[in-house]
């Protein structure tokens, strides 16, 4: 029995203990998530697992790639569990030492009908200067959940629970690599609908107003002033977009992060995340969110 099929939201690359998690899939198709079921099964049996294992795929339009199994639980089993009301580690103990899951009364995957999301906490607020572009390497210290029955309310939650809640109005800083400028108009214009105003520099600005939006021009760091880390700085920007290429950052990126860490200002490092935080701040902005016990869920 698969005990959840989590989706990350930040695209391979990211430590899965670092990447923010969705259950259920939000994007995954119908037909991907059949070949992941068919291929954990057959990986499990192949491998005679007894108890709880762990596998992390990556998928390419319909094509699924196996990057790693484990056969053990993987840190994402308590939110797991908490998630769908089912104690996986439990479970996974007793079949290990005899009991069927038949027995257990758990033979059947269970679907949620809401939304939980899964987002790491980290201690960048701790040590200053170190920069916090998300990496193989993991680097969170905690992790916690946002539930709800609508996947942008979700993930704003968790945004919140994590200490970094999402603006619901004011400026977003955008600073992209050449290699995401295509995709940024898009982003760009899902937040200028939602009444942002938005700020880049000269080059994310150019491929801004190429798409026919607004946009204020802000000086890179090594032109003058104000630059981004001044408007941070003075509490000009409610949120950062800045998500780079390669693994070599620049000295001025690695500065526009750090300050907006020390200014408590949310920064997204990748687009599907800034992708997840407009779809979360439309979602709050439309219909705000209420609280329930986890119990209500079940």
């Amino acid at each position: 029995v698969i005990g959840a099929l989590l989706e990350h939201i930040e695209f391979a690359g990211v430590h899965s203990g670092d990447a923010a998690m969705v259950l259920p899939p939000h994007t995954l198709s119908p037909g991907v998530i059949n070949t992941i079921r068919q291929y954990t099964h057959a990986i499990a049996r192949e491998l005679k697992v007894i108890g709880l294992m762990n596998v992390q795929y990556a998928v390419k339009g319909e094509m699924v790639y196996v990057l790693e199994v484990n056969p053990r639980a993987s840190r994402t089993v308590p939110f797991v569990s908490k998630a769908i009301g089912v104690p996986l580690a439990k479970l996974a103990a007793k079949v290990m030492a005899g009991k069927t899951l038949k027995q257990l009364g758990f033979t059947k995957e269970l679907w949620p009908s809401y939304w939980a999301v899964k987002e790491s906490v980290f201690p960048f607020g701790r040590f200053q200067g170190q920069d916090i572009l998300l990496s193989p390497e993991m680097r969170s210290t905690g992790e916690v959940m946002g539930l709800d029955a609508d996947l942008g309310i979700a993930y704003a939650k968790s945004q919140m629970a994590a200490g970094g809640p999402l603006p619901l109005s004011g400026c977003v800083f955008l600073s992209v690599s050449g290699a995401n400028k295509d995709e940024i108009a898009s982003l760009g214009k899902q937040f200028a609908g939602l009444g942002f105003e938005l700020a880049a520099t000269s080059g994310t600005a150019a491929a801004l107003e190429a798409a026919g939006l607004k946009v204020r021009h802000v000086f890179k760091l090594t032109e003058g002033r104000p630059n981004a880390v001044d408007l941070l700085k003075n509490r000009e920007v409610q949120l950062v977009i800045n998500a780079p290429a390669g693994q070599a950052p620049r000295a001025d990126e690695v500065k526009i992060r750090t300050t907006a860490v020390y200014t408590n200002t949310p920064i997204m490092t990748t687009l599907s995340g800034a992708r997840a935080a407009a779809d979360g701040i439309a979602a709050l902005r439309k219909n705000g969110y209420a609280v329930k016990a986890l119990q209500e869920y079940h």
